[in-house]
């Protein structure tokens, strides 16, 4: 009578390894895409949101709050509202601009947005204010065509103030196109 085995065999557990490192070496190149494309969402989300700050400062203190990148292609950003007293600007807050985005990179129409109390932009721009976010270090930006391996995205500022974040690679027909 043979002895029951128990356990598993050197060959099953190099089997299982091999597999284990297979499926991870396939993984590791839509995950990497993935990290860099959620620096992208991450920048745009701050950009998003230190924009809705400015404006909402603005209506709510009725006087002119301005937002400005300080860097012109960095994701940070500073919010500072304009004190009729002194003359002076204040700040309300900033955002670091290493904050969970490290590689994404901003090229903005504008650097400064100022809200007026009444929620427009000042002066009023002719085209709607752009911050198109990307990540060079993740490589090509998704294109209408699908080429490219990660997905950037723009925030677009109206002359009436309306803030929206928008995907300029998506067709037009979808409500989250540019």
């Amino acid at each position: 009578m043979r002895a029951r085995q128990s356990g598993v065999s050197l060959i099953e557990l190099m089997i299982g390894i091999i597999l284990v490192g297979l499926l991870t070496a396939l993984a590791a190149p839509s995950f990497r895409n993935w990290i860099q494309s959620s620096q992208v969402r991450t920048a745009t989300d701050a950009i998003t949101n230190g924009l809705q700050l400015s404006r909402a400062e603005a209506v709510h203190r009725n006087q002119p709050v301005r937002f400005t990148l300080p860097t012109a292609d960095r994701a940070g950003w500073v919010v500072e509202a304009f004190d009729r007293d002194t003359g002076a600007w204040t700040r309300v807050q900033v955002r670091d601009q290493s904050e969970g985005t490290p590689n994404a990179r901003v090229d903005a129409s504008q650097t400064t947005v100022t809200f007026l109390g009444n929620g427009f932009v000042s002066p009023l721009p002719a085209q709607p204010i752009t911050f198109n976010v990307t990540n060079p270090t993740g490589g090509a930006c998704v294109t209408s065509s699908g080429d490219g391996e990660i997905r950037c995205l723009r925030v677009t500022v109206s002359a009436a103030g309306q803030i929206r974040m928008c995907d300029p690679a998506l067709p037009s027909s979808n409500p989250a196109a540019c």
